[in-house]
């Protein structure tokens, strides 16, 4: 069966939380009550809670905190700060979340440092308000809207910062409603969201416009151990082709980009096999984001309690000290090797896929 053959896609894997929790609020929106729909035609135990507060997701052993955690989907309400969006450059104008909290184990999952408490997939029954409050940032922004580059995006939000919103989609359906939302807007706008799930069937028949570039985060087979529960990177191409041949603009995040044995064959590879699977597409609008691993002392502490045994490197002495936006400390690759990856990967993606446009690298 080739990379880009859309039989493949039949095998894609989806999430089944063992606990699916509902509060008071979230049942008063009818989003919120088609997702508990969702949940019960797949046969998930649903827990109707008698407040809004979430129970019972503490645990004195912070493995056992996070299986449980890792293993539950609620179904809440966004809080006010959610409508307060919040700018997310190099990626979007805006970011705008569905939900937050991802079922997949990432060994580098930078939402170790960003998300306080339990990693619970929390999806938002409001999507209506959510979906609507966007207009009052139509025009403001200050990466596509501001740039003569990325100016034909217009006024970009970015679905996927607190979560990967097709990996819980056929629980949730708010990837469908966001895509179907600005397909229908009349105005400069576009959806991103990017994935390391494969199942798009969905979304292929949708009215979007051309107006959601699907992105999928990609990285060389050698990187497979560090990304447990998503699709295998044969089906995320897949994947791609799929949602490539219905029209939609679509992009590779290279991400988080890793020294790996052999790291050139093995990227150059894999930009072989994305051009394979995106073969004889018309019109194809393809991005590329490339976004090397780093991460910050409090990410680390999280990430080595939740993977104790994990292999993935992060030392400090093997880094490089830098600050981020906010003045807290983060640990990136130094210098030269920077440099080096960075002309590598580059021209492996000008050969191998030529019509990409590399957005940025960081």
């Amino acid at each position: 069966m080739s990379v880009h053959d859309p039989a493949s896609l039949r095998a894609a894997r989806l999430w089944r939380p063992r606990r699916v929790v509902v509060t008071a609020a979230a049942r008063e929106h009818a989003h919120g009550r088609a997702i508990l729909a969702r949940a019960e035609a797949l046969g998930l135990p649903v827990e109707a809670l008698p407040g809004n507060r979430l129970t019972g997701l503490r645990h004195p052993d912070p493995r056992r905190a996070y299986i449980e955690a890792k293993n539950t989907l609620a179904v809440v309400v966004a809080p006010p700060a959610k409508l307060k969006l919040q700018p997310i450059p190099p990626s979007a104008d805006w970011r705008v979340d569905l939900a937050e909290g991802c079922p997949a184990h990432c060994q580098y999952c930078y939402l170790a440092g960003s998300l306080a408490g339990p990693p619970v997939t929390r999806v938002y029954a409001n999507l209506p308000e959510i979906l609507s409050n966007l207009a009052a940032y139509v025009g403001h922004g200050g990466v596509t809207s501001a740039s003569a580059e990325r100016a034909q995006e217009g006024t970009s939000f970015e679905a996927s910062c607190y979560t990967d919103p097709l990996g819980i989609e056929h629980l949730t359906g708010s990837l469908s409603a966001a895509i179907r939302h600005f397909g229908a807007w009349d105005a400069p706008v576009s959806l991103r969201a990017t994935t390391k799930f494969a199942a798009v069937e969905p979304l292929l028949g949708l009215d979007h416009r051309r107006r959601t570039r699907l992105r999928f985060s990609v990285n060389p087979a050698a990187a497979s151990r560090f990304e447990g529960g998503t699709a295998p990177l044969r089906e995320r191409l897949s994947a791609l082709g799929a949602v490539a041949r219905a029209g939609y603009p679509v992009g590779l995040t290279v991400a988080p980009i890793l020294p790996l044995p052999d790291w050139r064959t093995a990227y150059d590879d894999l930009f072989a096999q994305a051009a394979g699977a995106l073969e004889g597409v018309p019109d194809l609008d393809l991005t590329a984001e490339l976004i090397t691993h780093r991460f910050t002392p409090g990410s680390k502490t999280v990430l080595e309690g939740w993977y104790p045994g994990s292999d993935l490197p992060m030392r400090e002495a093997e880094r490089s000290r830098k600050f981020t936006k906010f003045g807290s400390v983060k640990y990136v690759y130094p210098a030269e090797l920077m440099r080096e990856m960075r002309g590598a990967l580059t021209r492996a993606l000008a050969e191998r896929l030529p019509m990409a446009r590399v957005l940025y690298w960081t």
